[in-house]
């Protein structure tokens, strides 16, 4: 084997080993957070393929109960909206991390799919929302979670450069 490989290999290694020690060091809550994130990402991935996202956000909205529109509801006290953004702001951090370190490869409207998801499950209404651009003569689309019209799932704020949809293409947390 080159010279270069076992380079290679060794850093891999170091690399993995690094992860799961900072996955470690983690407080229990968190880390099953990313564990819960990771199972339904998969979930996700795979149901995807197999149903379409269609039949699979009929499937999902099944198991949770309907919630009030995902802006601020009027019932609300400023406090509580700043403590639900930030525990979805948190969740979105784990899925963001496990979506990083899956042995799969996510794509947005799959990560976009299973965060919205973790966070209904969780009593935080969400939307999931679609964009386009136009980029050197080619149509691009994009997918993110919104909470109190807050981008959740976005580090670098690719959402930005897409232009939203609106009306039927926004997936509000409430059933079809």
């Amino acid at each position: 084997m080159p010279l270069s490989d076992l380079r290679l290999l060794r850093e891999r290694r170091a690399k993995m080993i690094s992860t799961w020690h900072r996955f470690w060091r983690l407080d229990s809550g968190e880390r099953l957070a990313v564990v819960d994130a990771a199972f339904w990402l998969c979930a996700t991935w795979i149901a995807m393929r197999v149903l379409g996202f269609r039949r699979w956000k009929n499937a999902l909205s099944g198991f949770v109960p309907t919630l009030p529109a995902a802006s601020i509801p009027s019932n609300i006290s400023p406090s509580n909206a700043g403590d639900l953004l930030s525990q979805a702001r948190a969740t979105a951090r784990s899925h963001s991390v496990a979506a990083r370190h899956l042995l799969i490869r996510t794509n947005c409207l799959e990560q976009s799919t299973a965060l919205w998801f973790v966070l209904r499950r969780r009593g935080i209404a969400a939307k999931i929302r679609f964009g386009a651009r136009k980029q050197a003569e080619r149509l691009e689309a994009h997918a993110w979670v919104e909470c109190m019209n807050v981008a959740l799932d976005e580090d670098q704020g690719v959402h930005v450069h897409f232009r939203p949809f609106e009306g039927a293409a926004v997936m509000e947390s409430l059933p079809d």
